[in-house]
């Protein structure tokens, strides 16, 4: 084979392994959030006797929603804006990925609805209707649980490419103390 051949070969190699281990953290990280939440249900749940475990359901939420924030990834969601703040491209991005997480929601229970027999309008009307409040709880704390992941993004960008993860595992010192004297050096202020 030649150069040629093989270097494309390697890079959508190392792009599919890159992609996978991003996939693999990001739902690693919405399953620890994810279920965080069902043991505070169950705990207050369990306080009123009802016992349920839903942790195969925060897995199988946590796979779909993360395909769901690679694809758009993918199609450079919230890409196109101007010169903007970081805090404010994390803001907008936020949204937008709420915005996107609910819509492929709503289209995924539909399709659920669907397979188990029952129509479309049905299916929005339930979720229109006695699941509201549920939705709305649901989509707050998802904006809650996109911030931080936005943001990390967004500070890897930033920062350069490997640059944050050198930041966050390189050692730090503390303060630095005179241990002869037992004092502490501080900078002397001009008069």
């Amino acid at each position: 084979m030649t150069l040629e051949k093989i270097r494309p070969t390697a890079t959508i190699a190392q792009r599919a392994k890159r992609e996978l281990k991003e996939y693999a953290l990001l739902s690693a990280y919405l399953y620890v959030c994810f279920g965080a939440l069902v043991l505070y249900k169950m705990a207050i749940l369990g306080s009123h006797g009802v016992h349920f475990s839903a942790f195969g359901v925060s897995a199988i939420k946590a796979l779909i929603l993360g395909k769901f924030i690679l694809l758009g990834h993918a199609v450079k969601l919230g890409e196109r804006y101007g010169r903007l703040r970081l805090v404010s491209v994390i803001a907008y991005k936020s949204v937008l990925y709420l915005l996107l997480l609910v819509v492929l929601s709503i289209v995924e229970e539909a399709i659920v609805g669907l397979s188990n027999g029952r129509t479309i309008a049905v299916t929005l009307a339930d979720i229109g209707g006695g699941k509201l409040p549920e939705l709305l709880a649901t989509s707050v704390v998802m904006l809650l649980i996109l911030i931080p992941y936005l943001a990390s993004r967004e500070f890897a960008v930033a920062l350069g490419e490997g640059r944050l993860w050198d930041l966050l595992f390189d050692y730090r010192d503390g303060l630095h103390h005179d241990r002869s004297a037992n004092v502490t050096e501080r900078p002397s202020t001009p008069k």
